[in-house]
């Protein structure tokens, strides 16, 4: 994509990712694994510091609920978003992600303190 030069600079000091996509194209569900590729794999990343939404439009019924991912996207935790029906299912999804990023940040950061002290 033409935007790619700019993602060293966007993933400089990233501490999670949030991919978030169409689960009825399927083009989406093979650009998913590049992103996942290169903002999660290549930094590194953990696994628990990403979250996939699968954001359905309003009024479409089709049956993407039971979405299955292939390894490794299988590995990651994985929401639907559905603003219509649930939006508070969706907030609270949120929450506990950005908690799980700031304990991850506040372990290394002790790591580093006593790595310096000792």
């Amino acid at each position: 994509s033409r935007f790619e030069t700019c993602w060293p600079a966007l993933m400089k000091d990233s501490h999670g990712v949030i991919i978030i996509f169409n689960p009825e194209l399927p083009s989406h569900l093979k650009e998913i694994e590049m992103w996942y590729s290169c903002f999660v794999q290549q930094q590194p990343l953990l696994d628990s510091q990403c979250l996939l939404v699968a954001h359905h439009k309003p009024g479409r019924s089709e049956d993407t609920e039971n979405l299955s991912l292939a390894y490794p996207l299988n590995k990651l935790k994985l929401i639907h978003s559905n603003l219509e029906e649930d939006p508070e299912d969706v907030r609270m999804e949120f929450i506990k992600y950005f908690r799980s990023i700031i304990t991850i940040i506040n372990e290394s950061r002790e790591r580093e303190e006593m790595s310096i002290i000792s």
